[in-house]
């Protein structure tokens, strides 16, 4: 979408990237289920997740591909439930799973490091990240130094928008 738009870190941007548009087609949900997978048995990987929404039908995708076997799925929460077993990160995992954090969108990286502190917090251990875009304002670096772990874009905002208003700002 172009036009003005407020992001989720409040940064104010001349264009929206909806990955989702594209990840909940079937086609791209078996793509990125296919690349995440991958990229979680080349970390040695043994859950795929992070923050809630954005992580939940990438984590979904690539445990359910042909290549996600033994692969579990996990999200963490913004807030904790105040009912139930009040978790902050809910999926099958626990102290010492190795996971490989995932998000759709990186612009300033400030949901995914909430998140990898809070994973740390519960004793997940992050062996990389990945993000499908990366709108290179920062973010995958911030998310690089929090995860102490490599991060990756499948593909950033370069190669989809190259003739963006805000390039070379």
């Amino acid at each position: 979408m172009i036009g003005e738009v407020t992001l989720s870190s409040g940064q104010r941007a001349s264009y929206y990237v909806d990955a989702r548009r594209a990840l909940l087609r079937p086609a791209g949900f078996r793509a990125a289920g296919e690349l995440l997978a991958s990229a979680a048995r080349g970390a040695g990987a043994e859950a795929v997740g992070g923050p809630v929404m954005a992580a939940i039908p990438l984590a979904c995708a690539a445990i359910a591909v042909p290549g996600g076997e033994g692969l579990v799925g996990f999200f963490v929460r913004k807030e904790r439930k105040a009912h139930g077993l009040q978790r902050w990160v809910e999926g099958p995992v626990e102290a010492g799973t190795r996971c490989l954090v995932v998000e759709d969108t990186v612009t300033t990286g400030g949901s995914t490091v909430a998140a990898i502190e809070r994973m740390r917090e519960e004793g997940l251990e992050v062996v990389g990240t990945v993000c499908v875009v990366d709108r290179l304002a920062g973010g995958g670096e911030a998310i690089a130094e929090a995860a102490g772990a490599p991060f990756r874009a499948l593909v950033t905002i370069d190669e989809l928008y190259p003739e963006r208003p805000d390039r070379g700002e």
